[in-house]
């Protein structure tokens, strides 16, 4: 939408037009974000090797956008994928890599991409790169040993046999 400022906004800006852009992006933003923090892209591209006919966005950001759309949407079918992505280029392009087209998301790419990662070599790798990027072990001292009791109480009686 291309919105005419007024004088004032005009003078600060040095321009006499501002272009509005308008997207619905929901919780997308927040999931690609936990995605990226999670490092899954670079994760995923690793095993994954690319396709000889391989044009635009990689494999990582295939299945991030892919999965952001399947826990927004509710809906795992290309056709919702290719048409959030329509209402969202200009958010994702800035989220994740500018250019991506709905073509990036076409199905033939996608079983794609399943057919890598549902192979147990890739898949392994993929588990054991998510696992040392998320999991930390500590070295506690066990000379404290701390047991919290539930919250919850009742009013039972306990039999003889305690059962």
């Amino acid at each position: 939408m291309r919105v005419q400022l007024a004088q004032q906004a005009q003078e600060l800006l040095g321009k006499s037009d501002l272009v509005m852009i308008t997207e619905r992006v929901d919780d997308v933003a927040l999931l690609i974000g936990q995605m990226v923090k999670m490092g899954l892209p670079e994760v995923l591209d690793r095993p994954i090797p690319p396709h000889w006919t391989q044009r635009g966005i990689s494999w990582g950001w295939t299945a991030v956008i892919w999965l952001a759309s399947i826990l927004t949407e509710g809906e795992h079918r290309n056709v919702s994928v290719e048409t959030s992505l329509k209402g969202m280029q200009h958010t994702l392009s800035h989220l994740t890599a500018p250019g991506i087209e709905p073509l990036d998301l076409r199905d033939d790419r996608l079983s794609h991409l399943l057919t890598h990662v549902s192979k147990p070599a890739s898949w392994h790798q993929i588990e054991h790169a998510l696992h040392t990027r998320s999991m930390a072990v500590y070295d506690l001292s066990q000379e404290v040993i701390r047991c919290d009791a539930t919250t919850v109480s009742g009013d039972h009686e306990v039999p003889a046999d305690g059962r």
